[in-house]
């Protein structure tokens, strides 16, 4: 009975430090810059997530397991076998070190190839949403048999890759248990020395066989020890893989007057990498309280205005928050003081109140009422806890975009980026959002990114881009022109 409630204990346990572990390497990731998530790959961060902490948490569990449970019964069995006979006892069990130091050298291959298939596994998660997220495209465009047979090819190499893995960690522990048991042969030998009187100590049949059986124990007992190092060194690949997203994140620092920033930019002007650049010296100032316009052509660069303050890219210029520049700050500071909203809403498979509230405390309902989408909430058959699927597919493209919309507001930053979030929405209930977002935000620098103007004339600064150009004024001013000399 003991030993199930130890063993009990230490699976709570396990799956407590695997939770945590989770929840600590979520809170890492969603503190990662879009551009770093992508060069890594969502398949290799899903791998990270899943795999990677429970080989971690198990490799810990077996450890602890073991220590105990063999530990103790090799002490156990190696004093009786001293008891019987202490020559014999020192000469059997040379051998099972010998499985411990063999099991030690092939930490190598064994690393290696759990190495290999965590790295495979991450690429056909990839590649699994990929055909996933892309199947309507490749079936019209005619490009799903060439699609199936990629698929087929990252499915042949991850199969590979496990087989490897699993042969080692397979074949191993048969080869650990045949070494530990060799010395049964000098067992047997002075073993029937001292049952005939020969040999270091008189012994009886029952002796004889006593120690054969203790002695069988203690092999088994040793070669399951160097079976756990297997399990400890895929333990150490997971860790080393996950290690640098092992840091519990940090609440962002708040400015300690409690006055809000002005947001002051000087000569911005940004290029992705490799490309011409996009716009250049824009200029302006904005104190909370204001919302500033962001128009222009299609292509002529608003998103990426938006994106900048992210700093997801090296940019020229000058942006700073109060006396601190955005791209000097540390990432954690810099997520609590910027909230950006892009033009595709980015929703949870979850319920509408989680995918507001985040997890934290708070009404809901409140967020709803602002963007005008409480009413349509209730007439639904859940309400509020309707789930709403991976993207929002279960919802109308206006209710998604106004739903990332009071996500936004009520994770309220000093400085929102909001890019076309009123692109399908009618003019009545757009004007709506905008009063209330007006409202909401006057201690917020707000940034509205969109290509219907009409609201425009309401604002005070008006930021009008077009082929690398950006000229700030207000609406009533006129736009800038083309190289055609068209108005924009």
């Amino acid at each position: 009975m003991g030993q199930k409630n130890y063993r009990l204990y230490v699976r709570r346990f396990a799956n407590n430090v695997n939770r945590r572990m989770k929840h600590t390497l979520y809170g890492s990731l969603v503190q990662k810059s879009r551009r770093t998530l992508s060069e890594e790959g969502a398949g290799t961060m899903m791998t990270k997530a899943i795999l990677d902490v429970d080989d971690c948490a198990e490799g810990m569990r077996k450890f602890t397991t073991e220590l105990f449970d063999t530990g103790v019964a090799l002490l156990a069995y190696a004093g009786m076998l001293l008891f019987y006979d202490w020559r014999l006892a020192l000469i059997s069990m040379i051998f099972p070190p010998v499985s411990y130091v063999i099991a030690e050298k092939m930490k190598v291959i064994v690393q290696r190839t759990g190495a290999a298939y965590k790295e495979q596994s991450g690429a056909l998660s990839s590649a699994t949403l990929d055909r996933a997220a892309n199947a309507v495209t490749y079936r019209v465009f005619g490009c799903e048999p060439e699609r199936m047979a990629a698929y087929e090819e990252n499915l042949s190499a991850y199969e590979r890759s496990a087989v490897r893995a699993n042969i080692w960690s397979a074949s191993l522990p048969p080869i650990y248990r045949i070494i530990s048991m060799a010395a049964l042969v000098f067992i047997l030998y002075f073993g029937g020395r001292n049952v005939l009187g020969q040999g270091w100590t008189a012994w009886d049949i029952a002796a004889f066989t006593t120690f054969i059986s203790c002695f069988t124990r203690l092999a088994v007992k040793s070669s399951s020890a160097a079976k756990l190092f297997n399990a400890v060194h895929k333990a150490q690949v997971s860790w080393k893989r996950i290690r640098p997203l092992m840091y519990a994140p940090e609440t962002p620092d708040t400015p300690e007057t409690g006055v809000p920033a002005v947001l002051t930019v000087q000569g911005l002007g940004f290029a992705y990498p490799g490309n011409e650049t996009l716009f250049s010296d824009v200029s302006f100032a904005a104190r909370p309280g204001q919302i500033i316009g962001v128009t222009g052509p299609v292509a002529c660069g608003k998103s990426s205005l938006g994106k900048v303050f992210l700093c997801e890219y090296p940019y020229r210029g000058s942006i700073r928050l109060g006396d601190k520049e955005l791209a000097e700050m540390d990432e954690r500071t810099r997520l609590g003081e910027i909230g950006y909203l892009g033009h595709d809403p980015e929703l949870f498979n979850d319920t509408i109140e989680h995918n507001i509230l985040m997890g934290d405390e708070g009404d809901a309902w409140e967020y709803l009422r602002m963007v005008c989408l409480d009413e349509e909430i209730r007439e639904m058959p859940d309400g509020i806890e309707t789930l709403v699927g991976n993207g929002g597919v279960r919802l109308s493209g206006g209710q998604a975009q106004r739903l990332a919309l009071a996500r936004t507001l009520c994770h309220k930053k000093p400085v929102l980026i909001l890019d076309d979030p009123f692109s399908a929405l009618d003019r009545n209930t757009e004007r709506q959002i905008f009063e209330n977002l007006r409202a909401y935000t006057t201690d917020a620098v707000v940034i509205l990114i969109s290509h219907r103007r009409y609201l425009f004339s309401e604002l005070e600064q008006v930021i009008w881009l077009n082929e690398g150009r950006a000229v700030v004024g207000t609406y009533e001013e006129p736009p800038i022109k083309n190289k055609q000399g068209q108005e924009v």
